[in-house]
């Protein structure tokens, strides 16, 4: 394959992820009476949180796609650990013989949780890119199967030659040819000393 430079669609938002979910038997301050509109609109009790499985009768009366989570805990750890009611990816079983995984957003997290090299962004680049191919491998996937990326980065405009760099490397050590599809996003991540997250779509033959 020929060397490509490879760029990536830019966008900039102000994205602050939604933080830890609150379990419900922890005392909250009073719901609003907004909150307790919407709350009861969605079946949930409105002044007091919802025990576990309280709405599961809402998802009776049909076949859901087979799914299931993905995981790669000797690589990063299950999220719900550190309170964030999230996996790290999900696995779809879709009609005709088709797998699709779904790579929730992936930093450079170690296998107890903890922030993997503060401050160093090609070193997080890389343990990012390390977390993503563990999650892909876990299910039989490579990067030969991978689609579609979403890059987030802290500093869009300080990282982002670094970033491509970086990806231009590992990309063409691959020998990927045609490239996934990407966008690039300036965000808020949701650590402060995290500098780039990336989520990722995979589709393969069953």
């Amino acid at each position: 394959m020929g060397r490509q430079r490879h760029r990536t669609a830019v966008t900039k938002v102000n994205h602050q992820p939604a933080g830890p979910v609150p379990s419900p038997t922890r005392s909250a301050a009073p719901f609003t009476r907004g909150e307790r509109l919407e709350r009861r609109a969605l079946g949930l009790p409105p002044g007091e949180p919802a025990p576990p499985n309280f709405l599961e009768r809402h998802g009776k009366g049909r076949g859901a796609l087979p799914r299931k989570a993905i995981r790669a805990p000797k690589a990063l750890n299950e999220a719900p650990q550190y309170g964030s009611a999230f996996s790290r990816g999900l696995r779809l079983d879709l009609p005709g013989g088709i797998t699709q995984l779904l790579l929730s957003g992936t930093a450079s997290i170690g296998p107890h949780g903890e922030t993997l090299y503060p401050g160093d962004f090609r070193a997080q680049c890389w343990r990012t890119y390390r977390n993503l191919t563990e999650l892909l491998a876990s299910e039989g996937a490579t990067w030969r199967d991978v689609v579609r990326t979403t890059c987030y980065l802290r500093d869009i405009d300080r990282d982002y030659d670094e970033f491509n760099r970086i990806r231009d490397e590992f990309y063409a050590a691959l020998g990927l040819d045609p490239f996934p599809a990407s966008t690039g996003i300036q965000a808020r991540l949701c650590r402060s000393d995290l500098l780039i997250e990336i989520e990722a779509v995979a589709l393969f033959p069953t």
